[in-house]
């Protein structure tokens, strides 16, 4: 079973630049399809960008082109590079497997917190 680890979370300024990483132990983490995925306050948690095993990225239409989503399997790392940040991204980040047929996912980390404020 893998074990994920988010950080790199923090408070920004609308307009700036987090960059998030998704720590990988116990697992043969190049397998998987992954995912990044968020919860704001009161809403339901939501894919935000995916990547599959071999490095095809999706990102959904809210991030695309200020978000991008990569993988280094030797690290057993994933990324998600979020620039021109908007109060709206604020959310809880967590990374798991990206959306499956069976609906099979990692027990989910801690996540990494992001707000988006001035």
């Amino acid at each position: 079973q893998v074990q994920l680890v988010e950080s790199g979370g923090g408070l920004v300024q609308p307009g700036g630049s987090l960059r998030l990483s998704c720590a990988a132990s116990g697992g043969i983490f190049s397998l998987y399809a992954m995912g990044w995925y968020r919860q704001a306050p009161g809403k339901q948690r939501e894919l935000v960008a995916s990547i599959s095993s071999y490095g095809t990225t999706n990102h959904v239409d809210s991030v695309k082109g200020r978000f991008t989503i990569s993988r280094d399997s030797a690290k057993k790392t994933m990324y998600l590079q979020m620039n021109s940040l908007k109060p709206e991204d604020t959310a809880v980040y967590y990374c798991n497997k990206a959306p499956n047929r069976l609906g099979d996912l990692f027990d989910w980390g801690q996540g990494t917190q992001v707000t988006v404020s001035s």
